[in-house]
């Protein structure tokens, strides 16, 4: 025993206290350093991260319910409503305090009259709302349906009945082109505003033709919120502080809304368009283009079988026919084209016989009757088309298109509208890019009279009116904000100038609009 015993290690009392405690160090250490570093993390998520976990712990407890803006008035220049918001009703479903949701929909369906369209719409948004973001039932409901669901909401938990502002246009259709529409933003306006959710508010309308649409952000105004204490389930317990919306600016046109309604009237049922200036400044104080669309319709929205019948229509509806619609010029270019062969140097009192034809290659180009022997005066008064002919073929196109433009043919005018068509007026040079071929004198002859590739629209036409009333570069305001543009002499004789008014007032008194003379003594018209 002794021997098998000499190699083995003993281990005493001692040995054995002294490795407990070294364990027990290195527990110790273990537990103090996992300690620290707890109460490190305390500190640091108590102190340092104090504001970051206060706010999520707030945004769990309080919600913010945005408040949409008012839009903007749109007023004439005498300060009379052209656009403006009237009190509507609505009413919606806030999804989180939603209970029986198939019960609370039958029921709104009873008290609404909700057609099967809209109770499949209310329950598609339903299943995809999120937060406390509002679902629409009905916009602009009448009062006695709003008041049935105001008394009955003990038993329609999340329904919320409210009142509002819907756009209302005073003069209907006869401002429709003029301030277009508003409506409900699609998915690709969504997008556009980086998914602003202003946008998905039910009710929250922007501007989708015309004024409306590109004032946008002068109209809009800025959105403001209610802060709303409310419990785990979504319940509102109190409300907090709120923040005020702000209001769109109103915008001043120059437009006269008296005169406006009435040329939309004149008009009738024809498709026209009107368009006055005030050639002394430029402000434009009338331009209806009818027939046109009530833009009330489009706010409420509109039906698919109105939306199909206005786009049908042959007298176009949709379609501005002031500005976006383009027109061969005809006789009415003639003024500026005779401005334009005295100022190329033909004699006023040269004389052309007309024959009703003019021969031209193997071509021959006709006139609306003979006039025989006729100088300028006599070929504006009777609109000759074979004068125009015969010296715009002597003079040239180089030297008639300058002028022409400067009569505000083919010019595009610093308005507010994003459908505006500035037309064509050819020569040699925009021939050759456009249809890669050289000009030829019948392009000349067909441009002599405002055919051919000519074209303009109503609000150029009114333009070269005014020009030639004033011999000054008048151009189209519609904006009372915006400055009057500087109106520069045009590089024009005056007495030629005197002269083509001249002969425009007889083309009135004994030419070929003598029925349109003025009967009031005093009063001349050209």
């Amino acid at each position: 025993m002794s021997i098998l015993g000499r190699g083995k290690k003993r281990y005493t009392g001692a040995h054995q206290s002294l490795a407990f405690s070294r364990r027990m160090l290195l527990v110790s250490g273990a537990q103090a350093a996992v300690g620290a570093s707890l109460v490190a993390r305390l500190g640091y998520l108590a102190v340092a991260q104090n504001e970051h976990y206060k706010l999520l712990s707030e945004s769990n407890r309080v919600q913010l319910i945005p408040v949409p803006p008012r839009r903007g008035w749109v007023v004439d220049r005498n300060d009379k409503p052209i656009a403006i918001n009237r009190a509507s009703f609505r009413v919606d479903i806030v999804p989180q305090q939603l209970e029986n949701a198939p019960a609370v929909i039958a029921a709104l369906t009873n008290l609404l009259d909700l057609s099967p369209d809209d109770v499949e719409r209310i329950t598609r948004d339903l299943a995809a709302a999120k937060g406390f973001q509002p679902v629409s039932v009905v916009d602009n409901v009448d009062y006695a349906k709003y008041a049935a669901v105001t008394v009955r909401l003990p038993e329609l938990p999340g329904v919320t009945p409210s009142r509002g502002y819907a756009r209302f246009y005073p003069a209907g259709s006869a401002v429709g082109q003029l301030v277009g529409y508003v409506g409900t933003a699609n998915a690709k306006e969504y997008a556009a505003e980086n998914k602003n959710p202003l946008l998905n508010i039910p009710g929250f309308k922007i501007g989708k033709e015309g004024l409306e649409k590109a004032l946008e952000p002068m109209l809009r105004g800025e959105p403001g919120g209610q802060r709303v204490e409310v419990t785990a389930r979504g319940k509102v317990v109190r409300e907090l502080t709120a923040k005020p919306d702000r209001s769109g600016g109103t915008v001043e046109l120059t437009i006269d809304a008296d005169l406006h309604e009435y040329a939309a009237r004149r008009i009738g049922d024809q498709s026209a368009a009107v368009v006055v200036l005030d050639v002394a400044n430029g402000d434009i104080l009338a331009m209806p283009s009818m027939p046109s669309f009530d833009p009330n319709n489009f706010s409420d929205g509109i039906s698919g079988n109105e939306w199909k019948m206005l786009s049908q229509n042959d007298h176009l509806p949709l379609v501005d026919k002031t500005l976006e619609s383009l027109y061969p010029s005809g006789s009415t270019i003639k003024p500026s084209m005779a401005m334009a062969l005295l100022n190329a140097g033909i004699d006023r009192r040269q004389v052309v016989v007309c024959n009703g034809v003019y021969p031209l290659g193997n071509h021959v180009f006709h006139c609306d009757r003979r006039h025989g022997a006729v100088d300028m005066t006599r070929a504006i008064e009777q609109s000759c088309d074979v004068y125009f002919y015969t010296m715009c073929v002597r003079v040239g196109a180089d030297k008639l298109a300058p002028m022409v433009r400067s009569m505000g043919f083919g010019e595009k005018f610093d308005l507010p509208f994003d459908n505006q068509r500035f037309g064509t007026v050819p020569d040699p040079e925009w021939m050759q890019r456009k249809y890669h071929r050289k000009w030829q004198a019948y392009d000349t002859v067909n441009m002599s009279i405002g055919q051919g590739m000519v074209l303009i629209n109503a609000m150029q036409l009114a333009t070269m009116a005014s020009r030639l009333a004033t011999g000054r570069r008048v151009i189209p305001r519609l904006l009372r904000n915006k400055p009057v543009a500087p109106q520069a002499q045009l590089a024009v004789d005056q007495d030629h100038l005197n002269f083509i008014r001249t002969a425009m007032a007889g083309v009135v008194e004994h030419g070929t609009a003598a029925s349109a003379k003025f009967p009031i003594e005093g009063i001349r018209m050209a």
